[in-house]
């Protein structure tokens, strides 16, 4: 399994959306279960600006590499490790050897 090495720049945020399962009953009641054993997956928000052309390279051909398919290891900012996946992300050269790359990465639960 692929491991991401890269420092993301400070800033870099989550969102959390629990996995719930909600049946709605007359008069506005409902009832709330926790669908599964991974309900807190986390899907972060990161950016990598001032990175050299080789760096913004490396850490592109690391997302093609994965294809959104394969998980790969990432420890998070907080310190959790963790199994994720990028699903889209966008690069933009800011000047002569100087990119900025912007990312999602998306938590996962596999073997």
């Amino acid at each position: 399994m692929a491991t991401f090495t890269y420092t993301p720049d400070y800033g870099a945020s989550y969102e959390v959306q629990p996995t719930v399962r909600v049946s709605s009953f007359g008069d506005g009641y409902e009832q709330r279960q926790a669908n599964g054993i991974n309900t807190q997956r986390r899907t972060w928000d990161l950016k990598f600006s001032v990175r050299s052309n080789a760096e913004a390279d490396a850490i592109e051909a690391f997302f093609v590499a994965q294809a959104a398919v394969q998980s790969f290891d990432w420890t998070d900012i907080n310190g959790d490790a963790g199994k994720f996946v990028c699903m889209s992300w966008q690069r933009s050269r800011d000047r002569y050897n100087l990119n900025t790359i912007s990312c999602k990465f998306k938590q996962v639960y596999e073997p």
